[in-house]
């Protein structure tokens, strides 16, 4: 069934205010923000005693640190909920929840202060260092891999200096990764390598993309695109590219967040496919790769003993 003319879109649904949506679901902040920014509640999705549920105001999306997992409004009304997509924003629509806009904010928004930590990248060079490499060596991702598509970035926030694997995005921004952070430069933005094949490749993030890639690394060359989300929330940005594909083969995370994209994706039939089956019993492709490695070495310690 097609969607109305007066259903809401995704990115309308998304450019709700969170603050004013969770107040619309009878939950407040546990205290008034100090800077307009940050709220801290506690957490709609299970139950806590501490506030531990943090909504980023200025850039309107939300995290939960006792999961720990976030994203925008649709991430969390899919999780809340426990729906899909297309239901959720059924929800809009219909008879369902978010009945009448708010009239006036719960707390008066004022002007937003600019006091985020900023991530300033310094300089970026083949991967080197052995700490990265032994990092992808437990990721089960090959170095001769990962320096085809990565970058090592040292960067610095508040002062301090740190290093990472650097995955470039068609911004110019970096999804960073060591063993120990998960840090993104501004500007945020899709990873598109594109090429102009007839089927696509789409993966929620690059660690995932880089699997694939190990993957296939002694096979025969593929003839398809590649498409990087850095993030299921960029999934309608990304969409225009998909869609000018005959075949998109999703390779989405398993969690609420991402098999609910799925099952929106399959429901718009514009020729996507989904190839999570692979590892149904794992998070992602790269949970499933390092897992798959790990059996493989107790079935040959096996074999050895």
């Amino acid at each position: 069934m097609g969607f109305r003319e007066d259903e809401f879109s995704l990115e309308k649904i998304k450019a709700i205010d969170l603050v004013d949506y969770l107040a619309s679901l009878g939950f407040q902040p546990e205290k008034p923000s100090r800077n307009g920014i940050d709220f801290y509640y506690r957490s709609p999705i299970r139950n806590e005693s501490n506030p531990s549920f943090h909504v980023n105001r200025k850039k309107n999306i939300w995290f939960d640190h006792g999961q720990p997992k976030g994203g925008n409004l649709v991430d969390f009304g899919i999780t809340y909920f426990n729906c899909t997509v297309r239901e959720f924003m059924d929800k809009f629509s219909g008879d369902f929840s978010f009945h009448q806009q708010i009239s006036s904010p719960p707390f008066d928004k004022g002007p937003i202060a600019e006091t985020e930590s900023k991530i300033m990248i310094l300089n970026d060079m083949p991967l080197s260092s052995y700490p990265l490499k032994h990092y992808l060596h437990d990721r089960h991702i090959t170095v001769a891999t990962a320096g085809q598509y990565c970058r090592e970035v040292n960067y610095q926030i508040d002062g301090r200096t740190y290093y990472g694997i650097g995955f470039k995005n068609d911004a110019g921004g970096y999804e960073i990764r060591n063993a120990y952070m998960k840090q993104s430069s501004s500007p945020k933005d899709i990873t598109s390598l594109v090429k102009g094949a007839a089927e696509v490749h789409v993966f929620e993030g690059f660690m995932d993309f880089l699997s694939y890639q190990t993957m296939h690394q002694n096979g025969p060359g593929l003839s398809a695109d590649f498409i990087i989300l850095n993030g299921v929330a960029f999934f309608e940005k990304a969409r225009p590219v998909m869609e000018q594909h005959q075949v998109i083969r999703l390779w989405l995370d398993r969690d609420t967040t991402g098999t609910a994209y799925t099952k929106y994706a399959l429901s718009l039939k514009k020729g996507y496919t989904d190839e999570s089956g692979l590892y149904s019993q794992h998070k992602d492709l790269n949970d499933w790769l390092t897992n798959k490695g790990l059996v493989q070495k107790k079935q040959l310690k096996q074999k050895i003993s």
